[in-house]
């Protein structure tokens, strides 16, 4: 398009336009890139807490004839090799926490706030009544969630 007083063309867009969207697209990448980095440290935290803290592998992973644990079948549901001394209601097993199926994130956040399954039923011992702040109980439901049952043989369900 010409402009009357002006032989050249009206250009749309400047000169450094192309600059720009290469500087969004690389601004874009960055922040996506922060998010996945958040997302990341947010798992490995749950890892910590799932591993080192609240020693969940301890109940809910399967041992070999040795007691020792079955290494990629960490977290897929076992049965509780004790039991307790004075009668008590008591979970015979501990199920598969691996991907939390059954549970929306919202339930499982809740529970480890709560201590209380969805439905307000708390769980069987030996499992904790979990009073978990907001920020370590989704870090650890983000780890778990991030956790594949492709290989593991199906163990108990959460209930």
């Amino acid at each position: 398009m010409k402009s009357p007083a002006d032989p050249h063309p009206v250009r749309c867009f400047p000169a450094f336009a192309p600059h720009l969207a290469g500087a969004f697209l690389a601004a874009t990448v960055l922040v996506s890139m922060g998010a996945a980095t958040r997302r990341d440290q947010e798992v490995e935290r749950g890892r910590y807490l799932v591993h080192r803290v609240g020693l969940c592998i301890d109940c809910h992973s399967p041992r070999d004839e040795r007691g020792q644990f079955i290494v990629d079948r960490h977290l897929t549901g076992s049965v509780l090799g004790f039991t307790p001394t004075a009668p008590m209601p008591w979970a015979p097993a501990a199920p598969v926490i691996a991907g939390l199926e059954g549970y929306t994130t919202d339930q499982a956040v809740k529970f480890l706030m709560t201590g209380e399954r969805p439905g307000g039923v708390p769980p069987r011992p030996p499992m904790p009544e979990y009073r978990l702040n907001r920020e370590d109980a989704e870090a650890v439901v983000a780890y778990l969630k991030s956790l594949k049952q492709e290989s593991a043989p199906p163990g108990p369900r959460p209930r």
